[in-house]
């Protein structure tokens, strides 16, 4: 009997959301394409991307040990590896930064450029699928709080490095209109499932989304199932206090239209949070009515880390996406 094809899936996103989802996915599927935000300026990232003029790399390293193989899990720890001290430590000194990242400093410097530097740790750890920088340009986020201060920078948006009532209304981007690997475009466009999220709204998924070029491949993909999937909870300084309906507002507000036709969320509020991290689960609203109208449907299920509430487990979030798209 011939077997079925395997389902080609486009993630949109880039940060640890997407890299617990793809850590599920690819016991589903070898054919995964990872779009990372580039918008990334915290951190290890964001020191070597001022120290060396680079890409961040970060979210590019974190998707690339996600999807090593599960007999080499020793090589995804090798990768992940961050040298004990302050990641967010001065530019020019080692404490604190991932292996990874300065492999991919090293690997960019070799090959020549960010594209073939990706290409070639993707080789050394045998990584199946494709992982794609979001843009070739050198970009960077703004976003516009609830009460109109404007917050330059995603570590300062990301870590509520602002003043007044801090609670998000818009991100936007610069240069507004980015070029973008021909090899997103083709992906997206050639995609049986695009899944955007799960994923720090404002600092990851948003700042994919809202690159023209990927808003406008994802609006025309009409032959794939389109699926959004809302974090397990809400981030201090991102969505603090969101339902799921918020979320749908945000992406609607910022792209003029709700691309998705299938929204996922978390039903199993039972295991308590940490007070410790200030995160609040995710409720879900008004989104039900809203759906019932038929624009998209309310996927639910119990996909919470029950050791680690703040996040999906990866395999429950994988098997429910291989069985409902």
């Amino acid at each position: 009997m011939t077997q079925p094809k395997p389902q080609k899936i486009v993630c949109l996103g880039g940060g640890i959301g997407t890299v617990n989802l793809i850590r599920g996915l690819k016991s589903h599927t070898p054919e995964i394409t990872v779009v990372v935000s580039m918008a990334d300026e915290g951190g290890s990232s964001g020191r070597l991307r001022r120290l060396y003029n680079i890409m961040p790399p970060g979210d590019i390293i974190s998707c690339v040990a996600a999807l090593v193989d599960k007999d080499h899990e020793l090589y995804s720890k090798l990768l992940t590896y961050r040298f004990p001290g302050d990641r967010y430590d001065t530019d020019n000194v080692l404490s604190g930064h991932k292996l990874g990242n300065l492999l991919m400093v090293a690997a960019r410097d070799i090959t020549g450029n960010f594209h073939d530097a990706v290409a070639l740790l993707k080789n050394m750890f045998d990584i199946t699928g494709d992982i794609l920088p979001a843009t070739n340009d050198d970009i960077s986020l703004s976003a516009m709080t609830v009460d109109g201060m404007k917050v330059e920078g995603e570590e300062a948006i990301d870590l509520g490095k602002y003043a007044g009532n801090r609670v998000l209304d818009r991100v936007s981007i610069t240069p507004e209109n980015p070029s973008v690997p021909p090899g997103v475009l083709s992906a997206i466009k050639e995609a049986d499932v695009i899944v955007a999220g799960p994923g720090d709204l404002y600092t990851t998924i948003l700042p994919v989304l809202i690159i023209p070029d990927i808003k406008n491949a994802l609006i025309t993909a009409t032959q794939a199932s389109k699926v959004f999937v809302v974090n397990v909870a809400n981030k201090p300084f991102e969505t603090k206090g969101y339902d799921v309906s918020d979320f749908i507002s945000a992406v609607r507000n910022h792209l003029g239209i709700f691309p998705f036709s299938s929204v996922v969320v978390n039903n199993n509020f039972s295991i308590p949070i940490p007070e410790r991290f200030q995160y609040t689960y995710v409720t879900i609203d008004k989104a039900l009515g809203e759906a019932a109208n038929g624009s998209y449907r309310i996927v639910q299920a119990d996909l919470v880390d029950e050791k680690f509430p703040l996040y999906h487990d990866s395999e429950k979030l994988a098997e429910l996406l291989s069985k409902t798209v």
